[in-house]
């Protein structure tokens, strides 16, 4: 399929949904233009309005520019599938979420939702700039909490790889295929129900 036509495939909805969640891709390829140290702080700044329980913003981010020894540690810790693409990204970004309500320590059950929340407003200003957030799973996760010696109250959530797109021509063959595919979403009727189960 070309890209148009994945294009046209994105926005196949006849719901009046914002362009920028539309236009928002998980790519693979990045191009070796760098991401500025203002572009990186306005991705966080993005990220800082999401809401969050009792205002807790549980939310807290470590990233790392290539160059840097830190961006070196946490990809080390990838899995051998995200180190082939995501070595050309030129920033890595880790997000991690506090697990205790810092006004009375107790347990906040609802930590790792709004770090997913202030992680989407990231991810649609990175849209809004031309860049690209991809993120990742397949990570060693204890790896890569004794590497950045991560408290015990943090629990770990994704790596997010940041930067302008870039030439998909550049990737494996699988992969370039992954990246032109149009993105397949279920119908609302598969999800969302007006009764009781």
């Amino acid at each position: 399929m070309s890209q148009e036509a994945a294009i046209s495939v994105i926005h196949d909805t006849d719901k009046n949904v914002l362009d920028i969640i539309l236009s928002r891709r998980s790519q693979r390829a990045f191009a070796d233009t760098p991401v500025t140290s203002e572009q990186v702080e306005t991705l966080f700044e993005a990220a800082k309005w999401a809401p969050s329980s009792v205002n807790e913003q549980p939310w807290q981010y470590i990233y790392a520019n290539k160059g840097e020894e830190l961006w070196d540690v946490i990809f080390g810790t990838l899995h051998e599938g995200n180190q082939v693409w995501a070595k050309n990204a030129p920033v890595l970004v880790v997000s991690l979420a506090r697990t205790t309500f810092s006004r009375n320590g107790r347990a906040n059950a609802y930590a790792m939702y709004d770090l997913g929340g202030a992680n989407v407003l990231l991810s649609l200003q990175a849209t809004s700039m031309g860049l690209n957030v991809h993120q990742m799973g397949g990570y060693d996760h204890e790896g890569l909490r004794q590497a950045l010696r991560v408290p015990s109250d943090l629990e770990l959530g994704v790596i997010m790889a940041i930067g302008f797109p870039g030439d998909g021509e550049q990737l494996p063959e699988q992969l370039r295929e992954r990246d032109r595919a149009p993105r397949v979403r279920r119908p609302l009727e598969d999800f969302v129900m007006n009764k009781t189960y």
